[in-house]
């Protein structure tokens, strides 16, 4: 699978780089080309064009997002906590790698309809671990029986890529894994049975 291959990665790490310095549209292939050290037809070997770049990199991220949250779930025996682990798992990753965090919360947003379909297929895998977390705390009684799923699981990943988006564009100068247990309070806060 072209996937798992060296230069696939390579290529994607490039792109991160080069289009959280230039932006998606100013991102011209051969620039990406350029930063992973291949010639610019080898981009073609894996890439349709510079959308297909652009959705394989959200993808392999995103996969990535929801493998680091499966394994620090592992072992955890609440929803609440499952939750916390969720939100410093989703801000630890985006503050270890500043351009990664620039394309996520700024250059995804694209305005190309079909793109924007095909972004939002990528992040469902990401939106059913919020869901499961959710039922689950509906499930233990962590959270009031009555929560509307779909709603609470907007409101977390809304609040989570909201604090985020609000973090890169004020240039990353605050910690934003220290924001976690304010988020995290306000989200179970919001969803508790207590409520």
């Amino acid at each position: 699978m072209k996937s798992s291959r060296p230069k696939y990665m390579q290529i994607i790490d490039a792109a991160v780089i080069v289009i959280a310095q230039n932006g998606y549209h100013q991102a011209q292939v051969s620039k990406i080309a350029k930063q992973a050290g291949v010639a610019d037809g080898t981009i073609y070997l894996y890439f349709k064009n510079k959308e297909d770049i652009l959705i394989s990199l959200f993808r392999e991220k995103m996969g990535y997002f929801v493998e680091q949250i499966q394994e620090g779930i592992k072992g955890k025996s609440s929803a609440v906590d499952k939750l916390f682990v969720l939100i410093q798992k989703h801000f630890q990753i985006l503050s270890e790698d500043p351009n990664l965090a620039i394309v996520t919360q700024l250059e995804l947003r694209q305005s190309n309809k079909e793109l924007r379909h095909r972004i939002n297929d990528v992040l469902k895998g990401y939106l059913d671990l919020v869901d499961r977390i959710v039922i689950e705390g509906k499930e233990t009684g962590e959270f009031r029986s009555t929560l509307n799923v779909k709603l609470m699981k907007n409101m977390i990943f809304g609040t989570m890529d909201e604090v985020a988006t609000t973090w890169v564009i004020n240039d990353q100068k605050y910690s934003l894994t220290d924001l976690v247990p304010e988020v995290h309070r306000l989200l179970t806060n919001g969803c508790s049975s207590s409520n």
